[in-house]
């Protein structure tokens, strides 16, 4: 989506709201109100997506699923529903701007609250804010953990690779203000990006804000470049940093970083973890409150 320009939103029907994962911990479903996000991350791994719809426009063509809180219930109030925990937008985030219009987040945690069911929110916006006594109010009957995703504190470098989202330091003020909450509060890097976002000045202020927002987990994560997502950063690199082409080449042979850069990266992080008192574990949290239900 090229810059001011107004992304189409298109209501649609789903026929159901809940997905299943293979993968059963952390969580085993996954729910997505909308398809496609106006967020218009250059290192987005879910432009595939839209095959499934035969469109190419991810991040312009934003899907409302208009009857997902229905579904959503009928699948909640099932004999057979175990109130597991649901991962709520992993593949679009629920709290792009077009959720200020249609608000749908609102009715799934009235539904998450009605039927006493565990979730993870992770978003790159502030907007999740407006629904704080919501999640205030799950919190004290279940586990909901609150995850910002945020990848540097150079807000040039931000409007660059992920000019729709909020603001970094806004969403850190969101991950403090829900520490308030019972709600398991975590920072996402993810991903770390060679060159622009992997200095040690900008992991170490990720780090710092952090510890200030008392976050009670950092997670870290290498990019990985892959299909779509390969040609659509590479070609950002050579339109943005042609300088910077060649090394993203000679780094991505496949679709990982080389060994050698991640083991180096990782080094780094962990020594800064370790200066700041940050855990690694989101599962803690969850593990415990759990066990208390």
């Amino acid at each position: 989506m090229k810059k001011n320009q107004t992304p189409n939103y298109i209501e649609t029907n789903c026929q159901t709201a809940l997905n299943p994962l293979k993968r059963k911990f952390p969580y085993g479903w996954d729910l997505n109100i909308y398809r496609g996000c106006e967020h218009q991350c250059q290192y987005c791994y879910a432009l595939y997506s839209h095959d499934y719809i035969n469109d190419d426009n991810f991040s312009e063509n934003i899907y409302i699923k208009s009857n997902i809180v229905e579904k959503l219930e009928i699948e909640l109030n099932r004999k057979s529903w175990k109130r597991e925990i649901i991962n709520i937008g992993g593949v679009t985030d629920s709290y792009q701007p077009c959720e200020a219009t249609y608000k749908i987040m609102p009715e799934v945690l009235k539904l998450l609250i009605k039927y006493k069911t565990p979730a993870i929110i992770s978003t790159k916006s502030d907007l999740v804010l407006r629904d704080y006594e919501l999640i205030d109010e799950l919190s004290k009957i279940t586990y909901i953990n609150i995850a910002a995703t945020i990848t540097t504190t150079d807000e040039q470098i931000r409007q660059l690779i992920e000019p729709g989202a909020a603001e970094s330091l806004n969403r850190f003020e969101m991950l403090k203000t829900f520490r308030q909450t019972n709600a398991s509060v975590g920072l996402h890097v993810m991903p770390i990006i060679p060159y622009l976002t992997d200095s040690y000045e900008n992991l170490d202020s990720l780090f710092y804000y952090a510890r200030n927002a008392k976050v009670h987990y950092m997670l870290p994560g290498t990019m990985y470049l892959r299909g779509k997502t390969r040609t659509s950063f590479l070609g950002f690199i050579q339109n943005q940093f042609p300088e910077l082409y060649q090394g993203f080449l000679d780094l991505y042979k496949k679709g990982g970083a080389t060994r050698e850069y991640k083991d180096n990266l990782y080094k780094m992080v962990n020594e800064l973890r370790h200066q700041y008192q940050l855990s690694k574990s989101y599962s803690k949290p969850m593990k415990e409150k759990m066990h208390k239900i």
